[in-house]
């Protein structure tokens, strides 16, 4: 994914949020931390790395929603596609993990990708691709 500064990032958490990821869009409810936290599974990484950070939903969260907000990326063309690869951890059966998109010109926002209704309680990746003629946020 193309903006305006950096061409493609890898993003693992361990620093702080990634250049994709906009501290201010962060809602509350998220927060970066890692296995030893002592908050509850996940106890490691997508790698098994127990001191590897990721971002969690406090458990406060449980029956509301809250959103990550990437920067502006710039459009999608032959050359420059856009996948972002991600890992996921579900681990409550009601718990719902959606991917949107929202273009520059619209307020609309599209659902991309969900996955919800089991009891996963395990690490999956998941990979998407998207093709934008215009700006967009994910």
């Amino acid at each position: 994914c193309f903006n305006s500064g950096f061409s493609s990032e890898k993003c693992d958490f361990e620093t702080d949020l990634c250049k994709a990821l906009n501290e201010v869009n962060l809602q509350p409810g998220w927060m970066r931390r890692n296995g030893r936290s002592g908050m509850g599974p996940p106890y490691f990484d997508h790698k098994r790395n127990d001191s590897a950070y990721f971002l969690s939903l406090s458990s406060e969260m449980q029956y509301s929603s809250a959103t990550l907000r990437t920067n502006v990326f710039l459009p999608t063309d032959k050359e420059h596609v856009c996948q972002i690869t991600f890992h996921y951890w579900i681990s409550q059966r009601s718990g719902t993990l959606m991917v949107r998109l929202q273009k520059s010109s619209e307020g609309t926002v599209t659902n991309i990708w969900k996955v919800s209704g089991e009891l996963q309680s395990q690490w999956k990746e998941n990979t998407i691709t998207i093709n934008s003629t215009e700006k967009y946020e994910v």
